[in-house]
């Protein structure tokens, strides 16, 4: 309505009617399974293949050889035939943790703080010959964990030899015929000094060191490194004979000297650190460089190099390089430019990059986020900020001098401290057994089967588990199978039996399965892997991703994804199994899609069912497939019209976007009727006083063609054709 001033005159309104109403967003597909890299039970959205091998990689090295995990060789499937949307959740055995690297800047170092004690020499020795032995000994007992010590020995003897048991952690000092205290001393330092003495390197020689004061008689023990660690150390000193120390000397043997404390580690000139997305070994990459390139660096990790530091306007440039480039010939991942340290700047470095950090909660089933800022980049996060620079310009727009020093210089180096590797023993493809499915065993799975049963959070109209085998993993199958159903928006296809199986045996397992949104294919197949070029057997599951998104690719989810149309294997050089038509039969009596080797044609797709035991429309793929498409599509509609006021404008709303994208199906042959009902026929006043809106959708799903029957019919010279 206008709005009109006092006195006459004309008003002019702007009415925007071109607000376009959000779309809803076509769900993907996901898979769950061990990659090579990247973050470990953290699900991640990707959208080509590249995008894949530079977040997951896509070959590892076992025995010296190259493999691909059956995730890698799904996700190029689906990728590779017309896939555009894929969650990716890794899964792998033990603790992964990521790599970390210190970025340094020009702060002054804080040197730290040693752990010592000292003692009389005369006080530990005796001159007494006992058992054959003469000399004291000295027993350091190391903190190990919470309330556990590990002790080790120097004693001062007179074998003549030298002699080390590191099993013992047992350490001789080889004396004269009669030692003097002053010689002892001596020797015990000379120990702590040098690792020469036995020819090894011993525990003992790498956490201490001493020295020794003949004047004063004062032997001073300390730490090798600046440290907390070794505080705690209990110093003691006594005699006991060799043969006692051979089997143990019990700790009545020797008087406590004192207790090592005092240690604390330094700070070094650290500006931020940084900490890799990924985790596992793999992303270590310190050391040494040769001709600029990290010893250590792969395709696999990433390195980090500072460049236009500039102090008087407190910003440096950060590049993310791949793990295997050199200093003359890099290869950056990615840039960000005039980044601070400032937490008041828009440039602030946290803000830029990210500094998320999430991990999964099994007690909640969902993922804990810390930090502040959302993960920019698809490598690295800022883990801590050591040297910040609030503020950093005064009012003048000039560098508060305090902090000048805090930017990081140019310099460039690698990542460490990342554990977690993958279990040495892996078996395989076709080697899989219940116990040992690509290193893993099947409950490395459980934590992403339950997250990603969040329908909210995470939405895709398939998933796959390459690896996991009904016949050998059937609790996680099941559970992915219920989780399906229970979210009502996708579809599982699980592996029914293992490599070594029969038709027998894979009716046998699909039998126990009855469900509309579970679909499985038989039998494995041998195709080539893209990234080794070998060729190795799979599962079906490890193709069908292909057969799907090319299916949705030139036609929708509602045809079959089967047959020569649609249903063609390119990648796979032959199937296992070279079904009969008596075989392929038995398999779709029971509800397994039969993987067909067809003359010209090829390896092929050559069925449609769901696990669904009753015969109804549910029992196919196709529609099931479609009921997915519209629930998914046209829950997102209505998740738009909650807490709108129930009138008639409310449902007109709602029929208005529903009515056309329902007719479009139609004319893309995925239904033959359909009706739309949402008005006072089913929305009656005691509905509407329960604060409920009731539509209902009727539908006529189109069918597909499965069995064809073409009749010859041979007529006499002369007779009419039929009309």
């Amino acid at each position: 309505m206008a709005n009109f001033t006092t006195s006459p005159g004309v008003a002019i309104s702007e009415i925007d009617n071109t607000f376009l109403s959000g779309q809803p967003v076509p769900p993907g597909a996901a898979i769950i399974g061990p990659t090579v890299k990247g973050p470990v039970e953290i699900p991640t959205f990707i959208t080509s293949y590249s995008d894949f091998v530079t977040l997951f990689g896509d070959t590892f090295v076992s025995g010296g050889d190259s493999y691909s995990y059956l995730t890698s060789l799904a996700a190029f499937n689906y990728f590779n035939y017309g896939g555009t949307a894929l969650w990716v959740a890794r899964v792998a055995s033990g603790s992964y943790t990521p790599a970390t690297s210190n970025v340094g800047n020009n702060v002054s170092n804080t040197n730290g703080a040693f752990v010592t004690a000292s003692f009389l020499v005369s006080s530990s020795y005796t001159a007494s010959n006992a058992g054959g032995v003469i000399g004291g000994t000295i027993k350091l007992s190391v903190p190990s964990v919470a309330g556990t010590y590990t002790d080790y020995y120097v004693q001062g003897a007179n074998f003549g030899y030298d002699y080390y048991n590191d099993g013992a952690n047992v350490g001789y000092v080889s004396m004269s015929s009669t030692p003097t205290v002053d010689e002892f001393g001596a020797r015990v330092a000379g120990f702590f000094g040098s690792s020469s003495i036995f020819g090894v390197t011993n525990e003992i020689y790498t956490l201490f060191s001493a020295s020794y004061n003949t004047s004063t008689d004062v032997l001073t023990i300390f730490s090798r490194v600046s440290s907390s660690a070794l505080n705690g150390t209990i110093v003691r000193y006594g005699f006991a004979p060799g043969q006692t120390i051979f089997g143990g000397a019990s700790n009545s043997s020797f008087v406590s000297s004192s207790t090592m404390a005092g240690g604390n580690t330094g700070t070094v000139s650290t500006a931020f650190t940084l900490e890799t997305i990924s985790s596992g070994i793999i992303m270590n990459n310190s050391g040494s460089q040769v001709s600029g390139a990290l010893a250590s660096g792969s395709i696999d990790n990433v390195r980090w190099e500072i460049t236009q530091p500039n102090t008087g306007s407190g910003t440096f440039n950060l590049l993310i390089r791949r793990g295997d480039d050199n200093n003359s010939t890099k290869i950056i991942l990615e840039t960000w430019n005039g980044v601070s340290l400032d937490p008041n700047s828009s440039r602030y470095i946290s803000k830029i990059i990210g500094n998320q950090l999430l991990a999964y909660n099994s007690s909640t089933n969902q993922m804990d986020v810390t930090g502040d800022y959302p993960n920019k980049s698809r490598y690295v996060r800022v883990k801590s900020i050591t040297s910040p620079t609030p503020n950093y310009l005064d009012a003048n727009g000039q560098p508060v001098a305090q902090y000048t020093s805090s930017i990081p210089i140019a310099q460039s180096s690698s990542f460490s401290g990342a554990t977690g590797s993958p279990n040495a023993n892996i078996l395989l493809n076709e080697n899989i057994t219940q116990n040992n499915t690509q290193g893993l065993v099947a409950s490395n799975y459980n934590n992403m089967i339950a997250l990603l049963s969040n329908a909210d959070f995470y939405q895709y109209n398939v998933i796959f588990t390459p690896g996991l085998i009904a016949s050998l993993h059937s609790s996680q199958v099941n559970s992915l199978i219920v989780n399906s159903q229970n979210r009502g928006d996708c579809l599982y296809v699980p592996d029914i039996v293992e490599y070594s199986s029969t038709v027998a045996s894979a009716v046998n397992t699909a039998q126990s399965f009855d469900n509309s949104y579970a679909a499985t294919y038989w039998p494995w197949v041998r195709l080539a892997d893209s990234s080794t070029g070998k060729l190795v057997w799979a599962p079906a599951s490890t193709v069908i991703p292909g057969v799907y998104a090319f299916n949705d690719k030139v036609s929708a989810p509602w045809f079959a994804p089967a047959g020569i149309n649609r249903g063609g294997l390119g990648t796979v050089t032959y199937a296992q199994y070279k079904l009969t038509q008596s075989e392929r039969d038995t398999l779709y009596a029971n509800n397994i899609n039969p993987i067909a080797t067809l003359p010209k044609q090829g390896v092929v797709v050559f069925g449609q069912k769901t696990l669904q035991k009753a015969q109804s429309a549910l029992d196919r793929v196709n529609v099931r497939r479609l009921m997915i498409e519209l629930k998914s599509y046209i829950r997102q509609i209505a998740d738009t019209i909650v807490f709108e006021q129930n009138t008639l404008i409310t449902r007109n709303s709602f029929i208005s976007r529903v009515t056309p994208y329902l007719e479009n199906i139609q004319q893309k042959q995925g239904l033959y009727a359909f009706k739309v009902v949402m008005d006072d026929s089913n929305n009656d006043p005691a509905v509407i006083d329960q604060n409920q809106l009731i539509g209902q959708i009727y539908i006529q799903p189109t069918r597909t063609a499965e069995f064809i029957s073409l009749d010859f019919i041979l007529l006499p010279t002369g007779a009419e054709f039929p009309g």
